[in-house]
């Protein structure tokens, strides 16, 4: 008759534990930290802080509120997650890890130029760390990457007061859209896909009026076809 051998007890902890840690999350990677400051902006100061693998999350901190609020669109904060076009992470970390993880002295003279907010770039991970700050920066490869990061920023701003006018003021929401349209030609919007969810809200509305549901459903092909270039 086969005996039956009991395994030792470590073993089989060892077995048991063996499934587990293979399922067990990846470290963090790198993350990018992307900070705006403007006074007389709404937002005044935003973050974008993402991660190599696109995921990242926004928050804002709204300025005094217009004087000239009419429409009851008030800024508020935002705290919300989303997820960055592939070609612009990429960017990102390509420039950081190149460019000794923004560790340089990358602002420049801006004695004849506009004061257009305070920016500030920052990069930790396994492999370095690093910031800088400007207003406008030295290099036009990072001046791009940091008004890139302002056309996210715009769109997720649009993206709150589209959300704010479904609930108060239906008749603006065209106006709006058309003012969003427009952006995006002009790439001072980006990444549409993250506000995808209210546009789709907008366009199967039947309270809306036809013209600004037809304008969110042109935004959303847009979403689409960036959707499938990710």
């Amino acid at each position: 008759m086969t005996m039956f051998c009991p395994a030792p007890l470590t073993l089989l902890l060892a077995l048991a534990a063996a499934p587990l840690s293979a399922q067990a999350p990846p470290q963090s990677s790198a993350h990018i930290v992307f900070t705006f400051q403007h006074p007389q902006l709404q937002p005044s100061r935003y973050t974008i802080a993402v991660d190599e693998n696109g995921a990242g999350r926004f928050t804002s901190e709204p300025g005094p509120p217009p004087s000239d609020a009419s429409d009851g669109i008030f800024p508020t904060p935002v705290d919300r997650p989303i997820q960055l076009d592939d070609s612009l992470t990429a960017d990102l970390f390509r420039y950081a890890r190149s460019h000794s993880f923004f560790q340089t002295r990358c602002t420049r003279d801006q004695s004849n130029l506009a004061f257009t907010g305070n920016k500030t770039l920052s990069y930790s991970g396994p492999d370095g760390n690093g910031s800088c700050a400007f207003v406008w920066a030295a290099d036009p490869v990072l001046q791009h990457l940091s008004d890139e990061l302002n056309a996210v920023a715009f769109t997720l701003e649009e993206g709150r007061r589209l959300d704010l006018e479904v609930q108060h003021d239906r008749l603006s929401l065209d106006a709006e859209l058309a003012s969003l349209e427009d952006a995006v030609k002009d790439r001072r919007a980006s990444d549409l896909p993250n506000i995808a969810p209210q546009l789709r809200s907008i366009a199967g509305d039947q309270q809306v009026m036809d013209r600004a549901r037809k304008r969110a459903l042109a935004l959303l092909a847009r979403c689409a076809s960036l959707q499938k270039r990710n």
